[in-house]
């Protein structure tokens, strides 16, 4: 039969052998008092375990091994960090072990203790071709333990999301007033145009706007210009307006507007058209400058909310989706599931990552009760979830999801995710 060594270390953690009357490999009595914690870091794979070996107690560290032979090929024999292991813990075993100073490690060898069920829902679970691997038995999982690995998938994700925020908020001298204008350009690109309005924020600092804070047409013409979409002749006075005020700007900025092709049109409806999206960004911008200072202000949901409401974009945005393309009636306002996608993965991400900066854990809990409070995605991911049986009511969740098929799911760590040993230690 085979299995990772993962599976074992599952086994002695959780206790899944037959404990009774258990023996060492050379015949002494065993009992098992504690097992010990996981050990994440170099060294023995638990510590502070408790175990006695006829009638002496020992306390110290636990290794686990498929043969015992792996002790020699992982050169244990000569690591100092590995003279305080108790016991051995195998599967096969092929021969004595010894510590550094030539003492014989105590051996047990869990071959013929573990119930037959266990390798066959393992199996089960890693021979899997479904969409995911416990698609057919999340459904029978108990919704709080479902439930209680979510919350925990969810810190991950932000936990994870974070440190990409700290890295630029290292690039950008600790302004994070700029690092959130950077995230929420990027978000405002709705993935298909993240990479060029993550390129357009890099090229215009949010310190610039604010030198023409009451100028929207040259906030826009700053925008449109950097973005590409000025680099040609118009025949309407809105666009031409824009690319004086631009080739003015450029000049006395010594701007380098970014290649126009990045941008993403193919197979978009016209309201996610990037123009149209640029023309709504620069509308924000000249609402609300210092915009994560007033996100940090801010007490309520509904007030989030507000904040990405009524922006006043431009006029000509009314009859076009493109500057060379007349429409009967254009919606320039941002749709709700448009201004629940920024909360999510910008404003929810920066109360987190900043709570957690400033050791300010109340900014953290205001992250997650914005996530609790938004309407469940409606994604591929979720839905695949929701078939197989799982309830989703909130971004809280969703957002948890995303995390588990990313971080579990698809390399299946089943072994390392609670809605897994569930499924794992049912008989």
């Amino acid at each position: 039969m085979r299995f990772p060594e993962e599976f074992l270390h599952f086994v002695w953690q959780f206790r899944l052998y037959d404990a009774l009357q258990l023996q060492t490999v050379d015949g002494k009595a065993l009992k098992i008092l504690n097992c010990g914690f996981p050990n994440k870091h170099a060294g023995p794979d638990f510590s502070n375990a408790k175990i006695v070996i006829d009638d002496t107690t020992w306390a110290g560290q636990v290794e686990v091994h498929l043969k015992s032979s792996d002790w020699n090929v992982h050169q244990h024999q000569h690591d100092y960090a590995y003279e305080n292991v108790v016991l051995h813990v195998v599967w096969d075993y092929d021969i004595d072990i010894t510590r550094a100073d030539g003492t014989i490690v105590p051996t047990l060898s869990l071959k013929n203790k573990i119930p037959q069920h266990l390798f066959e829902n393992y199996q089960d679970l890693i021979a899997s071709t479904y969409t995911f691997p416990c698609e057919q038995q999340i459904g029978q999982v108990d919704d709080f333990v479902v439930n209680g690995f979510l919350s925990r998938v969810l810190v991950e994700r932000l936990e994870h999301k974070s440190k990409e925020v700290f890295e630029r908020l290292a690039q950008l001298n600790g302004n994070w007033d700029e690092t959130f204008y950077h995230f929420m350009a990027r978000n405002f690109g709705f993935k298909v145009n993240a990479l060029p309005m993550q390129l357009l924020a890099q090229s215009l600092p949010q310190t610039l706007f604010a030198k023409h804070k009451d100028q929207p047409l040259q906030i826009e013409a700053l925008i449109f210009g950097q973005a590409g979409f000025l680099n040609q002749s118009f025949e309407r006075d809105y666009s031409n307006k824009l690319k004086s005020e631009y080739d003015f700007l450029r000049k006395k900025y010594v701007l380098l507007p970014i290649d126009i092709s990045l941008w993403k049109f193919l197979r978009m409806r016209p309201q996610n058209f990037p123009t149209l999206r640029l023309a709504q960004f620069a509308a924000l911008i000249v609402k609300s400058s210092h915009l994560f200072s007033k996100v940090l202000e801010v007490k309520n949901v509904k007030e989030l909310h507000l904040l990405f409401e009524e922006l006043d974009v431009n006029e000509f945005w009314l009859h076009h989706y493109h500057f060379n393309k007349e429409a009967e009636k254009v919606s320039v306002q941002l749709g709700k599931s448009s201004i629940d996608n920024l909360l999510i993965n910008t404003v929810s991400l920066f109360l987190f990552a900043y709570g957690k900066y400033t050791s300010q854990a109340n900014y953290q809990t205001r992250a997650l009760y914005l996530l609790e409070s938004i309407a469940a995605e409606k994604n591929a991911i979720v839905s695949q979830y929701l078939e197989a049986g799982v309830i989703v009511e909130n971004a809280c969740q969703t957002q948890a999801l995303l995390q588990l098929r990313k971080g579990y799911c698809n390399d299946k760590k089943c072994l390392n995710c609670g809605i897994g040993l569930k499924i794992l230690k049912k008989v």
